[in-house]
């Protein structure tokens, strides 16, 4: 069978990866920022150590926004549409990227600067808790059998695409600006560049069309008058283990990206530039991990290859203290890559296993709660609990806390085979 080629379906597709590309790329250039100048312009003076601490939890703040948007778009989502909702996401995330570029630091605007910072932070985390279900709606609703798989696997290929627009434009503001210059106004470049970003998204998503699946299930029953409830109260158990099912892919992406930036350039002491150009040439194997992933899970089942992907992600764990602590570039890079690479098996296929795990009246809450919620206990506070556990053990201990969080994620992958 050859791929689908229709416009209407380029459309679909390039709607689902074009809308996740922005709105990742507008959080990993907060978690980039976090990591290299937040701590030191809008916390009080303290440690190095402390400063980033602080600034890794400004981070945390929109993972835990990130359930309460699910709850609210998603509620929209299963009642009004896929299509309005997406829209209204993207802006609610562009907005409050766009602000955070305009902030005082707390040098000029004392406590009020830290405060503005996690409001806003919190309306990023608010916008992106209901993006990525009703992207993956977006594809999987709309593919032809035996493409579920490859369609939703491009919700996914946002983050790679996302994580290269931030993390590069931060290179090149790197290589062109000195220190100074960056700390002083060039890290508001990106986030004011975001506002370019969302009329592109926001072009192409009203250009499609709501879901033939979600119109046959208004057709046929009234929609749910609390998605959220019915959720809670029909589907416990598989909304509990697709929450679990996430925590590898977010705990793995946020310890081999922000995590990493951090810890290389603070106690490495690589420069920002090295290390950043490390890391993009390490993304590319998210990319073929979510490619190959995809592929995989039409052949088989997305929960196979979500499995396979827990274990390799548990060997990449156990390694991480050996192969990453050797402080050698080359050896960072390989475990970098080989952590990513794990990581396109635990997330690429999760656009066609978490809402198969709910009907689709329900799925958009379902879905987006699983996934954010997920995202809290994987990856909200996973740069600061690395942090602390290198401080005080070094790289050994963060390796085992990925490993016990894609252990996690296999045992509750595993009872999960049958869809809704």
């Amino acid at each position: 069978m050859s791929a689908p080629s229709a416009p209407s379906t380029r459309r679909i597709l390039t709607a689902s990866l074009v809308g996740t590309a922005v709105e990742f790329y507008d959080f990993y250039i907060y978690a980039t920022a976090a990591s290299l100048v937040l701590g030191g312009l809008f916390f009080p003076k303290a440690s190095p150590s402390a400063q980033l601490m602080s600034s890794y939890a400004t981070f945390a703040v929109a993972f835990f926004a990130r359930p309460v948007g699910a709850a609210f778009f998603g509620h929209f989502g299963d009642r009004i549409g896929r299509k309005s909702t997406l829209v209204a996401s993207l802006m609610t995330m562009g907005g409050s990227t766009v602000l955070i570029g305009l902030l005082p630091t707390y040098e000029l605007a004392g406590w009020l600067a830290p405060f503005l910072l996690c409001v806003l932070r919190f309306g990023q985390g608010f916008g992106l808790g209901g993006e990525w279900g009703g992207a993956a709606l977006l594809a999987i609703e709309n593919a032809p059998p035996k493409w579920r798989a490859r369609f939703g696997m491009f919700p996914q290929l946002g983050a790679p695409v996302g994580f290269i627009a931030a993390n590069g434009l931060f290179l090149i503001l790197g290589l062109l600006l000195s220190p100074d210059q960056f700390k002083a106004w060039g890290w508001r470049i990106p986030f004011l560049l975001s506002a370019i970003l969302v009329g592109l998204g926001l072009w192409v998503r009203l250009k499609i069309t709501e879901t033939p699946v979600f119109k046959e299930a208004m057709e046929a029953a009234e929609p749910s008058a609390v998605p959220m409830a019915e959720v809670v109260k029909r589907h416990p158990l598989r909304l509990l283990g697709g929450t679990f099912a996430v925590v590898a892919c977010f705990a793995i992406f946020y310890l081999a990206t922000a995590f990493a930036l951090g810890y290389g350039v603070a106690t490495l002491h690589y420069s920002r530039t090295t290390f950043l150009g490390v890391e993009l040439g390490a993304i590319v194997f998210l990319a073929a991990g979510i490619l190959i992933a995809g592929w995989w899970s039409d052949r088989t089942t997305p929960r196979h290859v979500l499995l396979a992907g827990c274990l390799g992600t548990i060997a990449v764990g156990l390694v991480m203290g050996p192969v990453m602590g050797a402080g050698s570039l080359v050896a960072i890079w390989a475990w970098l890559s080989a952590a990513l690479f794990m990581m396109g098996f635990v997330y690429g296929p999760l656009g066609a296993f978490l809402p198969a795990l709910f009907p689709p009246r329900v799925r958009y809450s379902g879905t987006s709660i699983a996934f954010n919620v997920g995202g809290i206990l994987g990856g909200g506070l996973a740069p600061m609990v690395a942090q602390a556990l290198a401080d005080r053990g070094g790289l050994t201990p963060v390796g085992w806390y990925l490993a016990a969080a894609a252990a996690v994620s296999f045992v509750a992958i595993a009872p999960l085979k049958r869809e809704a």
